[in-house]
């Protein structure tokens, strides 16, 4: 079975800050050239992602890319925008095709190196195995030169008139000496003892040779506890690799784990959002003589529609976009925000329960309308503020005169309402129609300590 793993792999120029009006690019990513680099920076400065004001290239021997900055700009936002939108961050997705088992296979990079270091690892084995076989070989035959020499074998084949009784004289001297071997004794054994020359078993030392066949004992025992300890051993000899190839050549780039930057936090303000709260319509290219000035924005922002109705839209910032009549709120979204806590009173319906509640919004499907109330047929937004700090304000309530109502107007503190999601019906604010509701008291810093937050 064919498997297929697409490993992402992030490269990033190197950055650094001059001063506060000053970038230095000493180095770019894999794969773009200076040329390539600064076009993307360029290209991002003409689209309003980043602020600029030139590029110059100093590059001779070493790269030098100097990003002049305007005032007031700041250079880590700036730093952050450089990576976000252009070439200063790339992202490359290796595709490795290799051939296993005669068939076409695509691998990931943790899989190839997992598969060329249990490759290595199998080679030194068989490494280890000859290197084993050849010193037992050493050992075997030191052994017998040893019995050959001590038990003076080589005087019983004086009297030898053929080369097959010289070798059978010889395997019958040595044969009481060999139990301890490792291997039975062959006829190319027995040859090679007959080429040993006089002058060296005259010169043979007992003493020497048995510190020889120490040294290959303890050779051997080397051999075979790195065999039992392979993956140990493997580490070593890459270890080893490194030391002996890696000093002086040490790496240039640096591997680690890279943050991810939310383009939208690191977008210029490079349009501006307009609403028109009773045709419907947002968008930065509405005519400005018409159109209600919101903020400033970038052009991939997310807007946050509110309806009297209740009804909730976040949609894509574009040139003009009908998200429904009546807008009681419009501003930036930003994703995962449980920071900004949104306090809110409405009407269930015409005639039914006056709700309160407090929610934060943290994710949403874009372009679809969610229903802030209870669903209910004609509620209405009684009063609603946007609280960056998740303030908590408390409003006065008034009620329509009535002959049964004891009281004509209370005080409601937001504080002591709990934060939920926006899916929340929230509580009975008060069972009668209300008139009005008044600010008494704006909302100060309450987010983290507000009574009965969940």
């Amino acid at each position: 079975m064919t498997a297929f793993v697409a490993v992402e792999s992030k490269f990033r120029a190197r950055i650094s800050a001059d001063d506060k009006k000053t970038l230095r690019i000493s180095e770019v990513p894999f794969g773009t050239t200076t040329s390539t680099l600064i076009d993307s920076i360029l290209k991002a400065n003409d689209k309003g992602k980043i602020r600029i004001k030139k590029v110059e290239d100093n590059t001779a021997e070493f790269v030098e890319i100097l990003v002049h900055l305007h005032d007031k700009e700041s250079p880590d936002k700036t730093i952050d925008a450089l990576y976000a939108f252009t070439d200063c961050e790339v992202s490359i997705s290796p595709n490795s095709c290799v051939i296993e088992d005669d068939k076409p296979k695509f691998l990931g990079v943790s899989e190839i190196l997992a598969q060329s270091t249990e490759a290595t690892k199998q080679l030194l084995k068989l490494e280890l195995e000859i290197e084993k076989g050849e010193l037992e070989e050493k050992w075997h035959f030191a052994s017998l030169e040893k019995i050959f020499i001590e038990n003076r074998i080589y005087r019983d084949i004086e009297e030898c008139e053929t080369w097959e009784e010289i070798i059978s004289t010889i395997h019958k001297g040595l044969k009481p000496h060999t139990k301890h071997l490792i291997r039975a004794v062959t006829d190319d054994d027995v040859a090679r003892l007959t080429e040993i020359r006089i002058k060296r078993i005259s010169k043979f030392d007992a003493y020497k040779a048995d510190e020889y066949l120490s040294k290959l004992e303890g050779d051997i025992e080397t051999v075979k506890h790195h065999l039992e300890n392979l993956t140990d051993y493997a580490i070593e000899y890459f270890k080893n690799l490194k030391k002996k190839y890696a000093d002086g050549r040490e790496r240039k780039t640096e591997i680690r784990s890279l943050e991810t930057i939310e383009r939208a936090m690191v977008a210029a303000s490079n349009v501006k959002l307009y609403v028109e709260r009773a045709e419907g319509f947002i968008g930065f290219g509405l005519k400005r003589t018409e159109a209600e000035f919101v903020c400033d924005a970038s052009d991939i922002d997310d807007i946050i529609i509110i309806r009297s109705d209740g009804v909730m839209v976040i949609s894509k910032m574009a040139d003009k976009t009908f998200v429904g009549k009546d807008i009681i709120y419009v501003g930036i979204w930003k994703k995962d925000d449980d920071r900004t806590i949104y306090n809110m009173v409405y009407q269930d319906g015409p005639a039914g329960n006056v709700m309160v509640k407090r929610f934060n919004v943290t994710s949403i499907v874009r372009d679809r309308e969610y229903d802030l109330t209870k669903g209910t047929a004609k509620s209405k937004v009684l009063h609603l503020t946007v609280n960056p700090n998740g303030e908590a304000e408390i409003i006065t309530v008034i009620h329509r005169a009535k002959a049964k109502i004891k009281r004509i107007k209370f005080d409601f503190d937001f504080s002591e309402q709990a934060i939920k999601g926006r899916g929340a019906n929230g509580n009975i604010l008060t069972k009668h129609s209300v008139n009005r509701i008044e600010l008494k008291e704006k909302g100060v810093f309450y987010l983290g300590c507000a009574k009965g937050l969940v």
